[in-house]
């Protein structure tokens, strides 16, 4: 069974797959304070919980974003799991070619999204996460990465809010009924969901036009594919996202697995 762990910046992802198929995923925060042990006996916890015996883990796939947790996650795969598992970085084969001015900069996890959708939905795409920041990544039909925008995401907006301002309160993240509001949590709730609804209609309007215009492409069929812990609520507000894909990253990390194994177990 394959190990495929996604670390973001507010959640870790995981989920174990079996020829190709997912037997279940869970979430759990991201803490860089965490040693390898804590993660190795948490993460067995989940696995045994949900009937899954650990000792059938063979590999794991790792992409992260927090880089002081990479260490701490390959320690843990080798002390409990006997390997060291396959990480998303430069030079690795995704079947991606990268047009951006310096590859290297790309996060993990906006390719790891980028090879799912591609695999998944063909293109041109737009991919949309919506995570403690909301990235943007194009992709076209022959698999060409042009790059995309990233954001704050809702909830650190919400957060830079609460700490930069003397007298607005931390708000749930709830949509309210209307746009104009009569109080002042619901005002927030306005700002900050509603404004996040036009910040990525106009994004993804910008990089459509672009799409047609520099690159030639037709605008209907540029897809729009989300994911992340907000996209549910941000499609029932805008019209443009064609498709919420919850296990784009996990697919994606099991992708690249496939690809790159053979060179993996021949360096072992």
């Amino acid at each position: 069974m394959l190990l495929a762990i996604d670390v973001g910046n507010t959640n870790i992802v995981l989920g174990v797959f079996e020829n190709g198929k997912m037997l279940n995923s869970w979430r759990m925060a991201t803490d860089n304070k965490r040693a390898s042990d804590e993660y190795g006996v948490i993460i067995e916890q989940m696995l045994r919980h949900d009937g899954i015996d650990p000792a059938g883990i063979s590999d794991a796939v790792i992409s992260t974003v927090v880089p002081s947790l990479l260490f701490t996650l390959q320690h843990m795969c080798l002390k409990y799991y006997n390997f060291m598992p396959l990480v998303v970085e430069t030079g690795i084969k995704t079947g991606l070619k990268i047009k951006c001015d310096d590859p290297r900069q790309i996060g993990s996890d906006r390719i790891v999204n980028a090879v799912a959708a591609h695999a998944k939905y063909d293109g041109p795409l737009i991919v949309i996460d919506f995570g403690t920041a909301t990235t943007f990544c194009v992709v076209t039909e022959d698999g060409e990465f042009l790059g995309g925008a990233i954001a704050p995401g809702i909830k650190t907006s919400a957060a830079a809010l609460f700490e930069h301002t003397a007298k607005l309160p931390n708000v749930d993240l709830e949509k309210p009924a209307k746009v104009i509001c009569k109080n002042t949590i619901e005002s927030i709730q306005s700002g900050l969901i509603y404004g996040h609804m036009g910040l990525t209609q106009r994004l993804v309007d910008g990089m459509k036009a672009e799409l047609v215009s520099d690159y030639g492409k037709r605008y209907e069929d540029i897809k729009v594919i989300a994911t992340g812990g907000m996209a549910t609520m941000m499609d029932e507000g805008v019209d443009f996202i064609d498709a919420i894909d919850r296990r784009l990253t996990l697919d994606g990390l099991v992708m690249i697995y496939e690809k790159n194994k053979t060179a993996k177990r021949k360096r072992q």
